[in-house]
């Protein structure tokens, strides 16, 4: 080829392509050499690009999951956190700590089975196959064990397995112990509450916040319960002695406040530890005052002798016919100890006679006395703020004899509770209030009262009680001092559908002072047996009564009961605004 067809080759070339190739190659350059560094260049830059592609897909693939579930838990920790409970002083009963809980993302694992041997080396107590098929899941994230100790975190930290990692959660501590297990009840492992006044919390709103994401610690004040912890703690200790030293199944207690409906102390021996809560799985450690119902035995003759005394036909002297036996079919009603002779509402009441206090029922006719109970709020379940309650077991067919045996106290069984709000509404001028765990004023009590007896019956009723407590069955518990009223009762317990005469539940209930009555205290020995010093008996006035009386000694300063000495007959300080005739 001769040297002009290169420039017939350019001749060909159009002068858009000559302008190209110019501002592409520039003048006299070597074109092959500079486009393979081109070519070069761009592969160097579109496998840049695709590799960090490929690796925020790769984070994203392994890490997406397990961040969300981090952040997912990490919101139900917040979510699960509760407000302080305190007692009425401000005590701390249930609180908040942060506690770190375990987990895994199985996706973020290499050595699975390692991760499973070096787990249940440091923590023991975890289940080797629950454990391995966690993370041989295909989940990002998975619970190994919630709520382990520092040391133990430490522990795992230190043998650092890829895809093992902590959350700090809210744990319910309960820095009292046993102290007020059956009111304050407990929680779940999710911190939700179950029992008490923790599922109380729960039921009335707190799960709602937690949904919405609101319940925050920053967000939430304390619960003010009603109790005061220092009563509780005498109150407990007592019934615990009381407990051992009568050799009786069980023992329990309650301290409330007449003219309120506050309960200020509740125990029930034998509790539980609420932060151990296998332990309130335990059938006998059951609540006994709102979730046991019971026969409450002579305790139940405050109503009978309130109802023949509120309809005015009847008053303090009125005599009834005590010489023998009741007869009514083939039952016979017996006094424990007959006097043989009519005795008069006072001594019907501090003899506590079965006889008289059944006549005084039939005197009023069945469905008067049905009436009666009811507006005493005895034939009801009675609801509080806990959601632990019973029924109370009533007969269906009430006739004269379920009246004769309910009239002191057999054949119909309440919640402990129950009967200690009539008791209250018979001494506090005949105003029935409903009990209350949270902290009430009088006026708002009064604005929830409703009457069920007259002022001048609520008196009489007061001045039978001292009576009691000075020359009766209650003997035992009149603390110099104090100037204490009440009323015993001891029911013989059903057993295989037959009384058994050795196997009691025994009550004492006393109110502080008699003359303006601001406290009540109700006792209970379940199967107390009899000692030496009881000379065999096993009746409440030889258990309840001075379990009682050593209660009352210890708890009336810490209520701020100033002790008075010296005072009038109850006939002049309690009965002074009622007839001479009463």
């Amino acid at each position: 080829m001769s040297d002009a067809e290169p420039s017939y080759a350019r001749r060909k070339e159009s002068w858009r392509q000559r302008f190209l190739r110019s501002l592409l190659y520039g003048r006299n350059v070597d074109r092959a050499a500079k486009a393979r560094a081109r070519v070069g260049l761009a592969m160097l830059v579109f496998a840049a690009i695709y590799a960090i592609i490929a690796g925020r897909l790769v984070m994203f693939a392994v890490g997406a999951d397990a961040h969300g579930a981090r952040q997912a838990a990490a919101r139900d920790a917040i979510a699960t956190a509760r407000p302080d409970i305190v007692d009425r002083n401000g005590e701390v009963l249930a609180t908040d700590v942060k506690a770190p809980s375990l987990f895994g993302e199985p996706r973020r694992i290499i050595d699975k089975d390692e991760a499973v041997e070096l787990l249940t080396a440091t923590l023991p107590d975890l289940d080797t196959p629950e454990v391995r098929d966690r993370l041989m899941s295909k989940k990002g994230f998975v619970w190994l064990k919630r709520e382990i100790t520092p040391r133990q975190q430490q522990e795992i930290h230190l043998l650092g397995i890829p895809g093992i990692g902590f959350l700090r959660e809210n744990k319910r501590v309960y820095p009292t112990g046993n102290e007020v297990a059956h009111l304050i009840g407990l929680v779940n492992i999710d911190n939700q509450g179950i029992a008490g006044m923790e599922k109380w919390l729960d039921s009335n709103g707190l799960a709602d916040l937690h949904r919405a994401g609101f319940a925050t610690d920053r967000l939430q004040r304390p619960i003010e319960l009603s109790v005061d912890l220092r009563v509780e703690h005498a109150l407990r200790d007592e019934l615990a002695k009381a407990r051992e030293k009568f050799h009786a199944k069980a023992a329990s207690g309650l301290v409330t406040n007449v003219n309120t409906g506050e309960i200020v102390a509740m125990v029930s021996l034998p509790d539980f530890d609420p932060n151990n809560p296998k332990e309130a799985h335990d059938p006998d450690r059951i609540n006994r005052l709102t979730t046991g119902v019971y026969e409450m035995g002579s305790t139940f003759k405050a109503f009978t002798l309130a109802m023949a005394l509120d309809t005015g036909k009847y008053d303090l002297n009125s005599t009834w016919d005590a010489r023998g036996p009741l007869h009514y079919g083939k039952f016979a009603i017996h006094d424990d100890e007959p006097k043989g002779r009519f005795l008069n509402m006072r001594e019907v009441f501090t003899f506590s006679s079965n006889v008289g206090a059944a006549r005084i029922a039939l005197s009023q006719g069945v469905e008067a006395h049905k009436a009666f109970l009811r507006k005493m709020g005895q034939l009801e379940r009675l609801r509080t703020e806990l959601p632990e309650s019973a029924s109370p077991i009533v007969p269906k067919r009430w006739g004269d004899l379920n009246t004769i045996t309910i009239a002191f106290g057999h054949g119909i069984a309440v919640a402990p509770l129950q009967a200690v709000m009539g008791v209250s509404a018979l001494a506090n001028g005949g105003l029935l209030i409903p009990p209350t765990f949270l902290k009430r004023s009088e006026e708002e009590a009064q604005a929830l009262a409703k009457r069920v007896i007259k002022p001048e019956t609520s008196e009489k009723m007061r001045y039978l009680m001292r009576l009691n407590a000075m020359i009766g069955t209650a003997k035992k518990a009149d603390v110099n001092g104090y100037y204490i009223g009440g009323k015993t009762g001891t029911a013989e317990k059903v057993i295989n559908g037959r009384y058994a005469k050795k196997r009691v539940l025994t009550a004492f209930t006393a109110i502080i002072p008699a003359d303006h009555p601001r406290y009540q205290l109700l006792i209970m020995l379940d199967e107390p047996q009899a000692l030496k010093e009881t000379y065999g008996f096993i009746a409440s006035g030889w258990n309840a009564v001075p379990t009682a009386g050593n209660v009352i000694s210890r708890i009336a300063p810490l209520l701020g009961i100033e002790p008075r000495f010296d005072l009038p007959p109850p006939e002049r300080l309690i009965l002074a605004a009622s007839s001479p005739t009463q």
